[in-house]
């Protein structure tokens, strides 16, 4: 979820724990609690920081290990301990217990998303995205405001908090029926075996869509049940450039997050330029289809590296060829 959507879960967290009699009876454990689920409801994506190392290396780690199991148990020991320096509280296992489900929570939403999380490293290394929520969903966000609303009339947190979040999970369920359904649709209008993505929007009506059979690539949307393709690739086998230019750390950090991926290959002066697409991300740039989302690398005529590049790309070729040539930096 967006940073906006945790920070109300923090708070709205803050606001259930007060159904525990003991947070409940002590103000000073009250306010450690909200503190603590208010930090443990970011903690996790404080490996956004990882950026400052470059674009790759925040493709392969965002949302990885800071994620994972074992890093539920640390980010709450480490946020318990910062709260025990500065306020000491003696209900040590309330207080761990709220900041734990913080971290959880965060953890959890974050599968239901398009991008995804490590959540179950190391018990499974790869990327769990379910694609049922959009990383930013008016109705959670609303419905927190309700709680913080009510919880600002007077009205009882926790049994406030604790009907939002029966809802919400309501909620979660059925845009997940919703989805099953709309995968459904995808199939049928597509008819070939293969692995369908269905992807949500801001609209609870419009859906976008990946699929990949034996030998193309769909990618499309659904408006109100009714399927559009949009673009078709063909896949192909791997050529020497494409295994040369998939060399570079920096396709291999894209790689390492989708496999939602097409590579196009085209000869240039200099050599030839690799390019992989995510079909997730797709838009419209001046009447034309526009992936935003790649890996390119140019290589001369002996296969090596000349420049490389991963990130999004919001304004067409020309943004991407400025990026290049700013960079030049080897794979």
């Amino acid at each position: 979820m967006d940073t906006a959507t945790h920070f109300a879960m923090g708070f709205g967290l803050a606001g259930l724990a007060y159904l525990d009699p003991v947070v409940a009876s002590s103000p000073s454990l009250a306010e450690a609690v909200m503190i603590g689920t208010v930090i443990g409801s970011q903690a996790p994506d404080l490996d956004g920081l990882v950026r400052l190392r470059g674009t790759a290396a925040y493709i392969r780690n965002h949302r990885g290990v800071s994620h994972s199991v074992p890093a539920l148990f640390l980010w709450t020991g480490a946020i318990f301990v910062l709260i025990q320096a500065l306020m000491p509280q003696t209900s040590w296992l309330h207080l761990l217990g709220w900041i734990f489900l913080a971290v959880c929570l965060h953890v959890f939403v974050d599968l239901f998303n398009s991008y995804g999380t490590k959540g179950f490293y190391p018990f499974r290394d790869k990327w769990v995205a379910l694609n049922a929520i959009f990383i930013f969903d008016p109705f959670i966000f609303a419905a927190h405001l309700v709680g913080f609303m009510l919880w600002a009339a007077g009205a009882h947190p926790g049994r406030s908090f604790l009907l939002i979040y029966l809802v919400i999970a309501v909620y979660y369920y059925w845009r997940i029926q919703v989805q099953k359904r709309t995968t459904e649709l995808v199939r049928a209008r597509i008819g070939k075996p293969g692995m369908y993505t269905i992807i949500p929007t801001l609209s609870w009506t419009h859906w976008t869509f990946v699929a990949k059979t034996e030998q193309h690539w769909y990618v499309g949307e659904v408006h109100s049940g009714d399927v559009v393709i949009l673009d078709t690739f063909s896949i192909k086998p791997e050529t020497e450039v494409i295994a040369a230019a998939k060399k570079s750390s920096k396709v291999q950090s894209f790689l390492s997050f989708t496999h939602h991926v097409h590579v196009e290959t085209k000869e240039r002066p200099f050599g030839y330029e690799v390019k992989w697409i995510d079909l997730r991300y797709r838009s419209r740039f001046q009447g034309k289809s526009h992936y935003m989302f790649v890996a390119v690398v140019h290589l001369d005529y002996e296969l090596n590296i000349r420049d490389s590049f991963v990130g999004w790309i919001h304004r067409g070729e020309e943004q991407l060829a400025k990026k290049l040539d700013s960079k030049r930096q080897p794979g």
